[in-house]
């Protein structure tokens, strides 16, 4: 089911919500048994036959969990957990990357085996990741979870499940256990609908118009058509837009959602497109799974506790992973390995560059730019369906395939083409065949709305935190964050559930 559709804001969301408050007056763990129920139902209303699976992996994981806390820095707890994560990375590895690593075998080996054409258990990423981190934790000793209608919620809560945020133990266990949270609260439900608004209105308004502009031209790429260097920015950049925005805004409807049912999730999100670097980005962007990477990954691999040489390698192995747990593609492994670099390089410059104040505006501008374009190039990998489809846009933006401009401009343009050998200026517009052509007015207002609501406004985890901030004073000022911005969301989600035309799934659902 998608937070985007019709069936869920007026059916599931309801009903849900409704028998939850009404459960929790009586009893609390028949409350939390109800929301697992109605997980369940949310994750088996994509497909049915992968709801013994998701049941299969919480009960294996909670049983792991237990015999593990029991004997947390104990050689038994240890082989039990080296198991389980052996099991669980089997599992997903055998859904996710049994047709890559077949491909790869018939590639380098010249083989021919049959690719077995595995359909993805959506969400299994996420909540395999969630349990192994709760399985680690209990080894360290830092979770122990004997409750297995907590846990359950724990790793099946419908608004984290499809595509997190990733959750750890301590930061919603004891909220399932608190009796705050069985009880209706008007202002977690005001500030919950404001922050679904927003993340509604990002996928619907902006992710998915986004999306229309990209999908042609990656079409028209994987193809073979030539693209060129107006064409390639533009695709590339709305798909810079759209990611950050589909995805964004699938966190924030959960935080929004999960806040109704007195819940807090983590923040996904911080501005990462207003990054002064590739450290801060990564501090900035999908924070939950930079966090799970951090400290299951790249601690134990040594982080920077053994050298220069060593973090440079670990940072490499972190991000390469990273990309690959994205899909089961070489362009999600050179995107990973992209970002290692820049990381490295960023880590070496900060190494030798040490400023003792803070920088120049124009120099954060030039380092916010810098940043920017070094993203934007990574996420064409992100994007392609496969290596030529991505050098081919890349070719575009660097302007090795040419210009293609609207005939009005074409001498324009000509007059410089002797400047660089080579290089082609030819008619045809922006979307050089290509079936779907926005005006340049239509171009330009999104991309200048959507830098606006980029890098000059506050963000949605900015603004709850004023709401909240208002809710505890009374003082005037106060008032246009506790009643004008709840006002004005409650509207845009009245015009927002107006333009949903259909319900499109999310980017990272393939994930």
């Amino acid at each position: 089911m998608l937070f985007n559709s019709y069936a869920f804001v007026f059916v599931f969301l309801p009903v849900t919500l409704s028998v939850f408050f009404i459960c929790g007056r009586f009893n609390r763990m028949l409350a939390a048994a109800w929301l697992v129920l109605a997980s369940i139902a949310f994750y088996g209303y994509w497909s049915p036959k992968y709801i013994p699976l998701l049941l299969g992996s919480v009960t294996f994981n909670f049983l792991a969990g237990r015999f593990i806390s029991r004997h947390a820095g104990r050689s038994a707890g240890k082989m039990l957990l080296g198991a389980a994560i052996t099991l669980d990375l089997l599992l997903l590895g055998f859904y996710k990357y049994s047709d890559f690593f077949l491909t790869a075998a018939n590639d380098v080996a010249g083989l021919h085996l049959p690719l077995l054409r595995i359909v993805l258990p959506i969400g299994i990423s996420f909540f395999t990741f969630t349990q192994i981190a709760f399985l680690v934790d209990a080894h360290r000793g830092l979770a122990r979870e004997y409750n297995f209608v907590h846990y359950s919620l724990f790793a099946t809560y419908f608004p984290h499940l499809i595509a997190g945020p990733i959750l750890h133990h301590s930061e919603i266990i004891p909220q399932f256990t608190s009796a705050s949270t069985y009880a209706a609260s008007a202002r977690s439900m005001g500030i919950g609908l404001t922050i679904f608004s927003i993340g509604l209105a990002k996928k619907v308004l902006i992710a998915d118009p986004c999306g229309d502009i990209v999908s042609p031209i990656f079409a028209a790429a994987h193809d073979g058509l030539s693209i060129r260097l107006v064409a390639a920015w533009v695709g590339a950049l709305a798909y810079t837009f759209q990611l950050y925005f589909d995805f964004s805004g699938y966190s924030d409807m959960a935080i929004g959602i999960s806040k109704l049912f007195g819940i807090d999730l983590p923040i996904n999100f911080h501005s990462p497109y207003k990054s002064t670097s590739i450290i801060q980005f990564w501090q900035r962007w999908h924070m939950t799974l930079s966090r799970f990477l951090r400290d299951y990954l790249y601690f134990p691999l040594g982080g920077n506790r053994r050298g220069k040489l060593r973090r440079y390698m670990n940072l490499m192995i972190t991000m390469l992973l990273g990309g690959l747990w994205h899909g089961a593609n070489y362009t999600f492994v050179v995107w990973g390995g992209l970002h290692g670099c820049y990381l490295m390089i960023n880590h070496a410059w900060r190494s030798i560059v040490r400023r003792s104040r803070r920088p120049w505006w124009a120099g954060s501008l030039t380092a916010g730019a810098l940043t920017f374009i070094a993203v934007v190039f990574a996420w064409v990998f992100f994007r392609a369906e496969n290596m030529a489809t991505a050098f081919n846009v890349l070719s575009g933006m660097t302007g090795i395939n040419g210009i293609a401009v609207h005939d009005n401009t074409i001498g324009f343009w000509r007059a410089f083409a002797h400047l660089f050998p080579g290089y082609s200026v030819v008619s045809g517009g922006i979307f050089q065949h290509l079936p779907a052509s926005p005006s340049r007015f239509e171009l330009a207002s999104l991309f200048l709305g959507v830098g606006v609501l980029s890098w000059a406004t506050p963000n949605t985890r900015q603004l709850a935190e004023r709401i909240e901030a208002a809710c505890e004073t009374s003082c005037a000022p106060a008032s246009f964050y506790r009643y004008v911005i709840p006002g004005l969301s409650g509207v845009l989600l009245i015009f927002t559930l107006s333009q949903m035309q259909k319900a499109s799934t999310f980017l990272y659902f393939q994930f």
